[in-house]
């Protein structure tokens, strides 16, 4: 809880995406993540349910905080690239969504 703002409770790599390619598509419920490039670039675009918001990741020293309720894509991979991915809850499927006119359906209810 120094460096991010929820204790860790899973972590996990995106590794070896081939170009093109995206990766994500989802939104959680109540999980939060913290986004790291550990190697090379990609870029995260996070969903509110009215706007896109573009990060641009390529440095280790920098991360992306990504609170719950919100829809991620990461694109634009570079080669070899390496993201690292903490989460504040074990995995759990139910907590996705996993389309994105449910997820607007979703947050228009909150």
């Amino acid at each position: 809880m120094k460096h991010v703002p929820f204790e860790i409770k899973r972590a996990y790599w995106i590794y070896d995406v081939p170009g093109g390619s995206k990766r994500g598509g989802h939104a959680y419920r109540e999980n939060e993540e913290f986004i790291v490039a550990l190697s090379g670039s990609f870029d995260v675009v996070l969903h509110d349910g009215l706007k896109d918001y573009r990060f641009s990741l390529n440095r280790s020293y920098y991360g992306l905080y990504v609170p719950k309720g919100m829809w991620r894509e990461m694109e634009n991979f570079s080669t070899n690239s390496l993201g690292l991915i903490v989460s504040s809850t074990d995995f759990n499927e139910g907590d996705y969504i996993n389309d994105f006119e449910e997820f607007v359906k979703w947050r228009q209810s909150l």
